[in-house]
């Protein structure tokens, strides 16, 4: 919305949660008025001719307000349903952001369209500040903690390799809100298996996005070791902001990440992405697999990344992000694809 308003575009609004909450976002007054009178208007002056844009997962992507219907969407497994394909084939437009999704849905005979996401240079930059008073190297790992994420298997592989090292530091922003205070603390638990290291930190959830370019600001290298990404954002915003990273070299983090701004890590085949908790086999979504990982390798590509730091600490080829990934590159592409 942001990228609209500057180019004096003020769609029509439809908010699939109400009220609208942008609590997140920085406080600018001007911005939320605007969001305001784009929802306002929108039972007065839509018309079902008119094409809509709808940015939702494939679980609700099917309803719309027009006969003309694209749908933005993230997709990161391998076997879409009955039920997925059905509102892909729905739609005038299928967008996604990655060509690894997209080509999982060329296999199965639905086109589609990839647009690549932007960096959000109004709430992400660099921040002048010492963090640590010592010069311990920090690795940041980000996403809400689930299978999908190999948040466990990160964790364990790295206190193994550089636990109660005092060289190196571990931070985990990794709370998953759609559970509770004690589910989160079981899981960060579990995963240690009982053991103290002083230099690895779990850290609450953060609610604002200046808390958390704080957070990326802090580190030295960040990890993106996921095995299914529509494309990655805390550990592209990270390397955009000048990061080292050791990053999967599989789904949507193929978009951005190469070898030049990455340590990149073959994956190693793929597993079910089934976990009991938020992917359960059988459902009518988010069936299938995720790409999987050797941990030696991971360790490898820490030390390589390690490496890179020490001799700059500055990711000079990662701040390119900023310039190549800018949000009218992305609108130019949906507004290229809305009218055709």
């Amino acid at each position: 919305m942001r990228g609209f308003f500057k180019r004096k575009i003020f769609p029509p609004l439809f908010s699939i949660s109400n009220p609208i909450d942008i609590k997140a976002q920085s406080d600018e007054e001007d911005f939320y008025k605007k969001i305001q009178e784009c929802a306002q208007k929108s039972y007065v002056e839509h018309s079902r001719d008119i094409p809509t844009l709808k940015l939702w997962h494939f679980n609700g992507g099917l309803e719309s307000f027009s006969k003309h219907h694209s749908l933005l969407t993230f997709y990161e497994l391998d076997q879409p349903t009955e039920i997925e394909l059905n509102v892909a084939k729905s739609c005038d437009n299928l967008i996604l952001t990655s060509h690894y999704a997209q080509k999982v849905f060329k296999d199965l005979g639905v086109d589609s369209k990839v647009i690549p996401l932007a960096f959000d240079s109004y709430h992400f930059k660099n921040i002048n500040k010492k963090y640590f008073n010592d010069d311990r190297i920090v690795f940041n790992l980000c996403g809400k903690f689930e299978k999908r994420k190999h948040h466990a298997k990160i964790i364990k592989a790295w206190a193994k390799k550089f636990g109660n090292n005092k060289k190196y530091f571990l931070q985990c922003s990794i709370y998953n809100q759609h559970l509770n205070e004690e589910q989160n603390k079981s899981l960060f638990q579990q995963t240690l298996e009982g053991k103290e290291y002083f230099n690895i930190q779990f850290l609450g959830y953060l609610p604002t996005n200046v808390m958390y370019n704080d957070y990326l600001n802090s580190s030295s290298i960040v990890i993106g070791m996921s095995g299914g990404e529509g494309w990655g954002l805390p550990e592209f915003h990270s390397v955009g902001l000048g990061k080292h990273a050791v990053i999967l070299e599989a789904s949507g983090y193929k978009e951005w990440a190469n070898e030049d701004n990455s340590v990149l890590v073959k994956p190693s085949g793929k597993i079910e992405v089934y976990d009991g908790m938020f992917f359960n086999k059988g459902q009518p979504f988010n069936q299938g697999n995720i790409f999987d990982f050797n941990e030696d390798e991971f360790i490898a590509g820490c030390e390589k990344a390690i490496e890179r730091y020490e001799s700059n600490p500055v990711n000079e080829e990662g701040k390119k992000i900023q310039k190549d990934f800018t949000i009218d590159n992305t609108i130019d592409k949906l507004l290229e694809i809305m009218k055709s």
